[in-house]
């Protein structure tokens, strides 16, 4: 089977090492931030097309054409969309789950194959690194037993937020006045890098990067 894989996230990219290392299938892996073009993945001629960390608009001639699976770190079909891990943190989730989909054309939509449980508590780093151990372990056992049961996501308690803009992760002074320690901290540590930081804006027009915080009773 050839599967091409397709990310740039660290713990993506990680994870379809593991998997080429793993398994006797032929493995194409494509670390970028654009759109592979469509010519080159006809090319490929792949039998499987794996989405991980993705963040763009897959076409849908790609989607039709070929079975593209998408991990999604939210219980879908909750927190569909952008910024996920962030979403969740900020309204105060602190268990998930790793869902792995068949794709469509429709922005998380797909069935699903698989879910396992993701803790979100933690740094950033954390979290990827729970994300990259079990979506991989969930994905090999996929490829390896094959794709023949999937279930329509509910159309019950659906949530969908769109990705954050730099522009969010500023503590703001309304936010200090108001929202609670445990707010605050999720804020700060749910933005750690590769994210744009949490911030505050100085009295000379500049931001002061806050990249970790804790709690102190």
């Amino acid at each position: 089977m050839r599967i091409v894989c397709i990310g740039y996230r660290s713990w993506s990219i990680n994870l379809y090492n593991k998997l080429s290392e793993e398994l006797d299938h032929e493995f194409i892996i494509i670390n970028q931030t654009k759109m592979t073009p469509v010519s080159k993945i006809i090319k490929y001629d792949p039998d499987l097309i794996l989405f991980y960390g993705w963040s763009w608009h897959v076409p849908k001639n790609i989607t039709k054409k070929y079975r593209c699976l998408m991990l999604h770190p939210s219980d879908l079909p909750q927190f569909r969309g952008g910024s996920p891990i962030q979403n969740q943190i900020i309204n105060g989730i602190t268990k998930s789950k790793i869902t792995i989909f068949v794709m469509n054309e429709y922005m998380d939509e797909g069935d699903i194959i698989s879910q396992t449980s993701l803790d979100l508590k933690g740094n950033i780093d954390e979290i990827f690194s729970r994300i990259e151990i079990k979506g991989y372990k969930l994905t090999k056992k996929i490829i390896k037993n094959g794709i023949y049961k999937t279930f329509k996501q509910s159309k019950k308690n659906v949530t969908s937020f769109k990705r954050r803009s730099p522009e969010e992760s500023e503590i703001t002074i309304k936010e200090l006045l108001e929202k609670d320690s445990n707010y605050l901290y999720n804020k700060i540590r749910m933005l750690g890098d590769p994210y744009p930081n949490a911030f505050i804006k100085t009295i000379d027009n500049k931001k002061l990067l806050i990249k970790l915080a804790e709690i102190e009773e």
